[in-house]
């Protein structure tokens, strides 16, 4: 355990070792992948973070004032972070996926004084952002001349002289309060208004303090951090590494991720269920095309599951059969991951059993954790020495939990968030009258102590015959297959349940050729009837494994693949269900469109 009171006790951690390689950042004008990679030592973190408070300081920068991130993952994020909470500030990250007219609301609602941005496409956001009154200083972190903002480049030019122990700099940092707002973080929102959760440094310290304790990170291991850091599981898991001494490497494009694994070799790998989605779907996509191959695949995964037991306890399996399917393919799945990961993290979304068996059946026992942004965020996870398959692990020492008469789990603890920014209404509807916070996930607590999570309260279909239908469960199957990137069931209030495919057209396409269909036109492609034929064959065996109420009477293959980009999922890669039910409004309505005669069963 840590005993952390603030998060710039997390700074002094990271600070005071001197020239122990703290984090590495991506140089992407070297080609060569190795020497790409620069590091940063702790004391030249400590020289950054000082030379910049001192400048935010310069601009009247104080106590409770708002500072914008909007970036990618870099070493300037870091550094402005703890540079603003040094000085008593609060900072509000934003997504770099957001656009101009969401940038512009979040920046007037938080009056912030500063935005740094990390380069010229954030930079035009801000410019296209409309009427900013508060907003007095623009930094920008990529080199460039840009009217009217500062270069961070130039705020970082006493950085080096500053490496040296400051006392009334470490006063000032030590000065604040765990009581203190530390960070503003705006929920990106499936529905609704983003509301900005208001987060204290008591919050953050007392989660971090906790949660990752049990997994035994130290300063041997490595990880590369690409989740975006304005998401506040990955700038919780940064904290809990650099606590640990973990060195991080930070990642700016995420379609890099495959290179940098090959050369940073983490050992520590923290990824939302989407990306470990893509990872399987890039293993099964492989061998899809060669019998062969996607009979080796279909035979090592079998041998894995006979051991399933023994990989989910942390026991290292043998024997001959397993040996020699840990050659041929198990270990080609973990050098997907750099060869050198011991410890596989989930959070951001529900991973789904057929994911998290998956990989099981490969070797690979993913913690799978759960929380939200007003929990700061772990409520529960999975440890090596506590793990149950299918569960969010046991609630950390710290977290109350009880369930509602609806199911709904309720929490209160020490990380749970002071109120949401300017919103009282919302705030006081998001507590019970004795003061628990109102998840809005179903779930329960099993013999064990484990927690699992069935649903979103408010995304539970309900049948005009009253069935309830949890979506979630079912579309995590759905996507367990190659073509399938994202599924959404539909039917609340209707006689029957329905479900929209997104395709992975990448594997659909490949597929599709094999099959003779060869049209590029990708509204064309999903109403071949091959194409149609296929899905609704997967739909059907889907179909088999579910209640009778649950099964989904009809389909359809949309010709989009959904992305944060275009606005149907979130940046933690949750489906936004009002956007695209609103977007396929003629599919819903063709399912139903003969409701009053059709049959439920």
């Amino acid at each position: 355990m840590f005993d952390l009171k603030t998060v710039n006790d997390v700074f002094a951690k990271v600070s005071s070792r001197g020239e122990k390689v703290a984090m590495l950042w991506q140089d992407l004008s070297v080609k060569d992948g190795g020497e790409a990679w620069k590091p940063i030592t702790s004391a030249e973190v400590y020289g950054r973070v000082r030379a910049l408070a001192d400048v935010l300081r310069g601009w009247g920068v104080g106590k409770g004032d708002r500072v914008v991130l909007l970036s990618e993952n870099r070493w300037e994020w870091i550094v402005t972070d703890f540079a603003t909470l040094a000085i008593g500030a609060v900072d509000v990250p934003l997504y770099a996926t957001l656009t101009p007219e969401q940038i512009g609301y979040m920046l007037r609602d938080s009056e912030a004084k500063v935005i740094f941005v990390s380069s010229k496409e954030q930079y035009e956001k801000i410019a296209a952002a409309g009427e900013l009154p508060a907003l007095a200083h623009v930094v920008v972190m990529d080199d460039g001349e840009f009217a009217g903002a500062e270069k961070f480049s130039d705020l970082m030019k006493d950085a080096g002289a500053k490496q040296g122990v400051d006392a009334a700099f470490d006063t000032l940092a030590r000065s604040a309060a765990g009581e203190d707002l530390a960070t503003l973080i705006y929920t990106s929102g499936t529905t609704g208004e983003p509301k900005g959760v208001m987060l204290t440094h008591w919050n953050l310290a007392s989660n971090v303090n906790v949660s990752t304790h049990p997994m035994g990170f130290t300063d041997r291991d490595s990880c590369i951090s690409f989740l975006p850091l304005s998401h506040v599981t990955a700038r919780h898991t940064d904290y809990a590494f650099m606590c640990s001494g973990v060195r991080i490497a930070y990642l700016t494009k995420f379609d890099l991720l495959p290179s940098a694994m090959k050369v940073v070799h983490p050992t520590i790998f923290l990824g939302v269920p989407r990306v470990y989605e893509k990872i399987r779907q890039g293993v099964e996509g492989k061998s899809a095309h060669s019998p062969v191959k996607k009979g080796i695949l279909k035979w090592a995964l079998g041998v894995g599951k006979t051991h399933r037991e023994e990989t989910l306890k942390g026991k290292a399996a043998s024997g001959l059969m397993w040996g020699t399917a840990h050659k041929l393919v198990y270990s080609k799945i973990r050098e997907a991951f750099g060869g050198c990961v011991h410890t596989w993290i989930s959070g951001g979304a529900p991973l789904g059993m057929d994911t998290a068996g998956w990989f099981a059946d490969a070797g690979i026992r993913i913690m799978e954790g759960y929380g939200l942004t007003e929990t700061s965020p772990v409520i529960a996870v999975n440890y090596p020495s506590a793990h149950s398959i299918g569960t969010v692990g046991q609630p950390l020492k710290n977290v109350e939990c009880r369930f509602a008469s609806d199911g709904e789990l309720e929490v209160r603890g020490p990380s749970v968030f002071k109120g949401y920014w300017k919103k009282e209404k919302e705030t006081a509807e998001a507590f019970s009258e004795d003061g628990w916070f109102k998840t809005g996930d179903i779930g329960k607590i099993d013999e064990g102590g484990f927690l699992s999570i069935t649903d979103r309260k408010k995304e539970l279909l309900k049948t005009s015959g009253g069935k309830l239908i949890a979506p979630q469960p079912i579309e995590n199957k759905l996507k367990a297959n190659t073509v399938i990137s994202n599924a959404a069931l539909v039917g609340d209030k209707h006689k029957f349940a329905c479900v929209l495919i997104s395709p992975n057209f990448a594997a659909l396409e490949g597929w599709a050729k094999g099959q003779g269909v060869t049209t590029t036109d990708r509204a064309a492609l999903v109403k071949d009837p091959k194409v149609v034929a296929m899905y609704q064959g997967i739909v059907d065996q889907v179909n088999a494994t579910v209640a009778h109420f649950e099964t989904m009477k009809r389909m359809a293959v949309v010709g989009d693949e959904w992305s944060v980009e275009a606005g149907e999922l979130t940046p933690s890669m949750k489906m936004k269900r009002r956007v695209i039910e609103k977007k396929y409004e003629r599919e819903i309505g063709e399912f139903y469109r003969d409701e009053g005669s059709a049959k439920a069963e």
